[in-house]
């Protein structure tokens, strides 16, 4: 079997992890989970999988410099506002 057709693809493998952490996000707001480590344990799905959007359908897994530093500084700008929002909320 070659390479070329191996599956499954690249692509696929990720949007089958999405498709998981999708699920992972739901199974927490269907049993009510609460509190600052599953809104964190939320967030960190959500971070990873906008990293993977930019990497692999957006086409920026192969490139240097600052467009991939441009995607990843965003969603760790965005994910560290997130996360100081929650931990300054009174409980």
């Amino acid at each position: 079997m070659n390479q070329a057709s191996a599956w499954p693809r690249p692509c696929t493998r990720v949007y089958l992890v999405m498709i998981a952490l999708t699920c992972a996000t739901y199974i927490v707001g269907e049993l009510g989970l609460s509190g600052l480590t599953a809104a964190l344990l939320v967030l960190a799905g959500a971070l990873v999988k906008g990293h993977l959007v930019g990497d692999f359908f957006m086409g920026l897994y192969g490139l240097r410099g600052p467009w991939r530093w441009a995607i990843l500084i965003w969603l760790f700008l965005i994910g560290g506002l997130i996360t100081t929002a929650f931990s300054l909320t009174p409980p």
